[in-house]
């Protein structure tokens, strides 16, 4: 059976984002992983859906979840992670199926995002790989 997965990505920062879009799709193709579904959705509030959408698919093994939550000037941003990361964490223990988080934050500061988009969609990539038994 192919090691399909899908990739669900916040548009907030899209510039962003698309570089560790194409850092995912490299890796997962050095790890044999086969990307059957991009999705772009408008922030990480809308993730845990998308995700939910792809992981109740038969021919989805495994997902990678991207972004950022970058530092506000109030709790928002914590807020946000908290809930996202659970409901994340929450589909993936439901579905059995493994998801790499690649969101950088919450709390990130713009200038520290650059150093960290690579790395970042990487380990998901490979972390989703790995408890894939790939």
């Amino acid at each position: 059976m192919s090691k399909n997965i899908a990739i669900i990505m916040g548009a907030f920062h899209k510039s962003e984002v698309t570089e560790m879009l194409a850092e995912a799709r490299k890796v997962a193709a050095e790890c044999g992983l086969n990307i059957v579904e991009e999705i772009w959705v408008p922030g990480s509030y809308e993730k845990p859906l998308a995700l939910k959408r792809v992981l109740s698919r038969e021919d989805i093994l495994g997902a990678v979840v991207l972004g950022i939550i970058e530092r506000g000037e109030t709790k928002h941003g914590l807020v946000m992670a908290e809930v996202v990361m659970s409901a994340i964490v929450d589909l993936e223990l439901a579905y059995m199926k493994p998801v790499g988080i690649g969101i950088l934050g919450p709390e990130v500061l713009p200038d520290q995002i650059p150093s960290r988009l690579i790395p970042f969609a990487r380990a998901a990539v490979r972390a989703a790989a790995h408890m894939m038994g790939v």
